[in-house]
């Protein structure tokens, strides 16, 4: 019986620590629409707004996407965009990269960062999903 309860209470943290980790492309896609639509752009007929377009972030050099008029602070940071990078950097885009055009508060929840980043990262270079 003892053993019994162990081993419960053993498989429900690992199913909840699981579960904390998840991404949820459509919830990401409406912080994106209440946060970042606003200035940036992503998806097949992603263009220039106010920002860069967000296709084919992930593993991309911040700075880089053609077409954009960057800040040297954002030419030079040497950032390369991945899960940790991304979540540092937009909770506080300002204080990461100093110098950054980029006026934005930030999003400060983790689940809405994760989500965020999923809905992100699945745009190819042309705004195809991958």
């Amino acid at each position: 019986m003892a053993l019994t309860k162990y081993w419960l209470a053993a498989t429900l943290v690992i199913a909840s620590g699981g579960a904390g980790l998840a991404q949820d492309t459509g919830a990401g896609e409406g912080v994106f629409k209440r946060m970042c639509f606003p200035c940036h752009d992503a998806g097949a007929a992603a263009k220039v707004k106010l920002g860069p377009p967000l296709n084919g972030l992930e593993g991309r050099q911040a700075g880089t996407i053609p077409g954009f008029n960057y800040s040297e602070a954002n030419k030079k940071s040497g950032i390369k965009w991945t899960d940790e990078s991304f979540a540092e950097y937009i909770k506080n885009p300002m204080q990461r990269m100093p110098g950054t055009r980029m006026a934005f508060a930030g999003v400060r929840d983790e689940k809405d960062i994760v989500n965020l980043w999923a809905f992100l990262k699945q745009f190819d270079d042309s705004g195809n999903k991958r």
